[in-house]
């Protein structure tokens, strides 16, 4: 048995090699949060947890690495932009492994929105895959800003052990919120 500790982290890289372009962008602000000794942000990367692969790998292994870095994590960040939706290949397998075999709650954040209440109204932004195991019941997600605090609460919060309120459609609090600074 793995030793669930981690925070997988998947995101829209939309194979462009701008990283403006995409949303990895976003990844590597949580990776200079963390590097940051003035920020308070600390989490376990699953991704430098095992062994990178190249980006010319076959699929078959990309996948093979993708699921030991999920059998290793209590949670995932789901970084969800204006065309994560569209990502055809590896994020729908993410969340698929994440939601069907670890059973590890879905920490749902998303750049340019301030404060979600209503999760069900950036349903035109998710992911076929989330779409079907949030409405199947399936899946535990916690929708959230893409904001260092909020992420940073969610992550030391929710895990394959602790599961965010809600099933699918988890939101904060406005008192989680004023913590946060966001209202």
């Amino acid at each position: 048995m793995a030793y669930r500790n981690g925070t997988y982290i998947a995101f829209h890289a939309e194979g462009n090699p701008d990283p403006t372009a995409s949303d990895i962008k976003y990844y590597r602000a949580l990776m200079m949060w963390h590097a940051n000794d003035k920020i308070e942000f600390k989490l376990v990367n699953s991704h430098e947890k095992v062994a990178a692969v190249r980006d010319t790998s076959q699929a078959a292994t990309i996948k093979r690495s993708l699921r030991a870095r999920l059998d290793n994590s209590k949670n995932m960040v789901l970084i969800i932009g204006q065309r994560t939706r569209f990502d055809m290949d590896f994020v729908p397998y993410e969340i698929a492994y994440a939601v069907d075999t670890c059973r590890i709650p879905i920490i749902a954040t998303y750049p340019g929105q301030s404060v979600i209440r209503v999760p069900n109204a950036l349903r035109s932004l998710w992911p076929e895959a989330l779409r079907t195991r949030i409405d199947n019941g399936a899946a535990s997600v916690i929708h959230i800003p893409f904001n260092q605090k909020a992420i940073q609460d969610a992550i030391g919060q929710f895990s394959h052990n602790n599961l965010p309120l809600g099933g699918g459609l988890g939101f904060y609090n406005d008192d989680a919120y004023r913590s946060f600074g966001l209202l």
